[in-house]
């Protein structure tokens, strides 16, 4: 009997986790990833490895931290000062709207190649936008969690398994695991876009805590953190497997061919398809364009969740803290909820008229620019988790705090690094 009511608590934890898989597993490594093993083989998986490792803790702390206290990492930010949370807002203003508008662009490109749909992927990625933003206002995070859960299982499957049969067109002794040793300017700024959004932005750890506060009042289950935590590392470790998976494929099928990588949403999300289909053959690629894509209806639906949910949340916790296991402001929250939904797919659809035609100047300015917001993000995030809202001894071990604090100053140290090339070559 414990055992079973051990499993249905697991059971009920579930999802915060899976959520971050969901959003993370879009651009970063349909795109990115995809262009990493196309352009330099096998050179970037040590990168896609020390980003994760760099950024666990950050993340981890996300879920960690209100399964402790109760209240979302917001409310941590709210106890460090009301400078916490302005910096936190202004650094969600500065990424949420581009980074909104690279994941429906490249959703709507999967959706040209895979329903041989002739609407401009422009107006198509608009369309995408506002029908996620109504079924959000509709379902909430209900039907958020269920739908990624659904699609999540599907890619993974799919691309494990094209990924098992490409490893035969690997050249395996003409490519390093280790970045190439000379870089140009566009190595660099590659480099920047990729670990930018590797896996996933570090905005989403703030989304974490307040998916597990929505995920209790769901399920009326608060987890443990031993709960939390294994719930995180599934999702975090299917995030790392899959974006090596997704550079895998490039490196097999698109490095060394000759072939240029397509710069515009539609032609690149065709070569993915096509990728596929050179990999598992011509059957396959209606089944793997439809998985592809989606998976990034749910990055569309998850991020679309995300931004809203910490915007209105930060506006609450302006005017009164959080308590633990209640929704008393859940009726103005939702009205700021739905708010903050229309502003983001509005803006998000400026975005998209000015970049259009510029697919790729978006995913690299969506992606560089949560590059260098990051470190401040992560630092805020250290100290919530490092204060005196945190009982001692629920407080992060000795060699994960060092951890914390040895990825802060890697993020830190890259930033500094990039800025400084970019200005001086």
């Amino acid at each position: 009997m414990s055992a079973a009511y051990h499993f249905d608590s697991i059971r009920k934890a579930l999802g915060p986790g899976l959520l971050f898989a969901a959003v993370a597993v879009g651009v970063s490594h349909l795109v990115q990833s995809t262009r990493a093993g196309a352009l330099y083989g096998l050179g970037m998986i040590s990168l896609i490895v020390i980003a994760h490792a760099a950024k666990y803790p950050v993340f981890r702390f996300g879920p960690q931290y209100t399964a402790v206290t109760g209240v979302s990492l917001l409310e941590g930010f709210r106890r460090q000062g009301w400078w916490a949370l302005a910096l936190y807002g202004g650094v969600s203003l500065c990424t949420m709207f581009t980074a909104m508008a690279a994941v429906s662009l490249v959703t709507a490109g999967l959706a040209t190649a895979a329903l041989g749909l002739t609407v401009p992927s422009t107006t198509l990625a608009m369309l995408i936008l506002v029908l996620c933003a109504a079924l959000l206002v509709i379902g909430r995070y209900h039907w958020l969690d269920l739908i990624a859960k659904v699609l999540m299982v599907v890619l993974t499957v799919s691309t494990l398994t094209a990924t098992l049969l490409v490893l035969a067109y690997l050249d395996w002794t003409a490519s390093s695991p280790l970045p190439p040793r000379l870089w140009d300017m566009g190595t660099v700024l590659f480099v920047a876009a990729l670990v930018g959004w590797m896996p996933a932005p570090i905005d989403t750890a703030v989304w974490q805590s307040l998916w597990t506060v929505a995920k209790s009042r769901d399920t009326r289950h608060r987890p443990t953190v031993a709960e939390s935590v294994l719930d995180f590392n599934i999702g975090y470790l299917a995030t790392m497997v899959l974006a090596i998976c997704f550079l895998l494929l490039g490196a097999g099928v698109m490095h060394g061919s000759g072939v240029e990588i397509e710069t515009s949403a539609a032609k690149f999300a065709a070569q993915i398809v096509g990728l596929y289909e050179t990999t598992l053959g011509g059957w396959s690629g209606p089944i793997i364009s439809v998985a592809a894509l989606a998976t990034m209806v749910s990055t569309v639906l998850v991020a679309l969740d995300g931004f809203p949910r910490a915007m209105s949340t930060l506006l609450l916790r302006c005017f009164s803290p959080e308590v633990p296991d209640r929704s008393h402001d859940s009726k103005v929250g939702y009205r700021l909820y739905v708010l903050n939904i229309v502003l983001l797919t509005g803006g998000a659809i400026i975005v998209l008229q000015i970049f259009l035609g510029a697919f790729k100047t978006l995913i690299d300015l969506a992606t560089t620019t949560s590059f260098l917001t990051a470190p401040i993000l992560a630092v805020l995030i250290h100290r919530a988790m490092h204060s005196e809202s945190v009982p001692g001894s629920s407080r992060p071990s000795a060699v994960l705090r060092i951890w914390s604090v040895a990825g802060i100053g890697f993020l830190s140290l890259f930033a500094v690094g990039y800025v400084y090339l970019i200005t001086t070559l």
